[in-house]
């Protein structure tokens, strides 16, 4: 925030969030629930909800939020906006709940949201960049969205990623996506990255399967709410692996990776749904949470991926598209946002 506020930026305030910020669903015991916009009985996501919520109800133009398994793509594509997770190590968490450090350190990511691709490009290189206290942060310059030419980029897409199938109309809007960027002379193949349906077992393992809660209650210790207090039960209540047990869930996670980054060498980024479906009911997510694995598969991997509206839900509700490009190549992953966005319209004024 220190950095905007050089630039010029004007806070505000401070935006809702569920706590720690370790839910798909922005709901609080201290300041409530936090509605989408386009339909008050449903959820604008986590955990940047309350973030988007006014964003793309007009009241800011754009708002810093972080994504440990979506949580900037994923309350991007339920209101509508654009949004992009930067590559790991690019911009500083400090001060942060979920600050650097940990087992699970290369998963937590901050990035902007906005209703249009050119405040991404304009706020991304402002808050990028070592700061003296994120020892993760690696001082690689961001390239240029302009440099970027569509007619020379391979891009491969997918509309299931063997977890949760889609609802129709995200598959069409994938394929509408497609269709757009392909007439601008973007050469695509249908093809899914090799082995992403493991994502539905590493992400699970690693938030809640390993330390008996342990980390958890480190976070609620730094922030000073007794454990009798939160609302974090589910990670809390979780299982204790052994020292092979965690050996072996970090060595899968490294196959992972590298078994995802071997498959890059032939594409230039992945146009994929960034969840099974639009806006969920209030409630909704725990009954729902295969769906979300869209967007975890590639904080596994430390990728870049923004999020940009391409259609719309026969309620009415955003459908967004993910697009995923590698390491440290924002500057792929926004041209092509901008592209979409440019040819289907992006950001629509809710009904309020």
């Amino acid at each position: 925030m220190a950095r905007l506020k050089a630039a010029g930026a004007i806070l505000l305030g401070k935006t809702n969030t569920p706590e720690l910020t370790l839910s798909y669903e922005t709901d609080n015991p201290v300041y409530g629930r936090t509605n989408n916009p386009y339909d008050f009985n449903r959820t604008p996501g986590g955990s940047s909800g309350g973030a988007v919520a006014i964003v793309a109800a007009g009241g800011s133009p754009f708002d810093i939020g972080t994504d440990t398994g979506g949580s900037i793509r994923l309350p991007a594509h339920f209101c509508g906006l654009t949004g992009i997770k930067p590559t790991s190590g690019r911009v500083p968490r400090t001060g942060h709940a979920i600050a650097f450090g940990s087992l699970l350190d290369p998963l937590t990511q901050v990035g902007p949201l906005a209703r249009y691709v050119e405040d991404l490009r304009l706020i991304l290189p402002i808050i990028a960049g070592p700061d003296g206290q994120d020892p993760s942060v690696v001082p690689v310059p961001l390239r240029d969205p302009a440099e970027v030419e569509l007619k020379h980029l391979r891009g491969t897409f997918h509309t299931d990623n063997g977890i949760m199938i889609p609802t129709l109309e995200t598959s069409a809007t994938i394929h509408r996506a497609v269709e757009t960027l392909s007439e601008v002379g973007v050469v695509f193949e249908e093809k899914r990255p090799p082995g992403i349906e493991e994502t539905s077992e590493i992400s699970p393992a690693l938030f809640r399967g390993w330390d008996g809660g342990a980390w958890v209650r480190l976070l609620l210790e730094r922030v000073g709410t007794p454990v009798a207090e939160t609302t974090l039960d589910r990670y809390l209540n979780a299982g204790t692996a052994s020292p092979k047990e965690i050996v072996h869930l970090i060595d899968r996670w490294d196959r992972f990776r590298t078994r995802l980054l071997a498959f890059f060498e032939e594409y230039d980024f992945i146009l994929s749904p960034a969840n099974a479906y639009p806006a969920l009911l209030h409630g909704e997510m725990l009954t729902k949470y295969a769906a979300f694995s869209y967007t975890m598969t590639y904080n596994l991997t430390g990728w870049p991926a923004a999020v940009v509206r391409a259609g719309t839900s026969p309620e009415g509700l955003p459908i967004g598209v993910q697009i995923v490009a590698p390491p440290w190549r924002e500057d792929i992953a926004l041209a092509v946002a901008q592209q979409l966005e440019t040819a289907l319209g992006g950001w629509q004024r809710p009904p309020l």
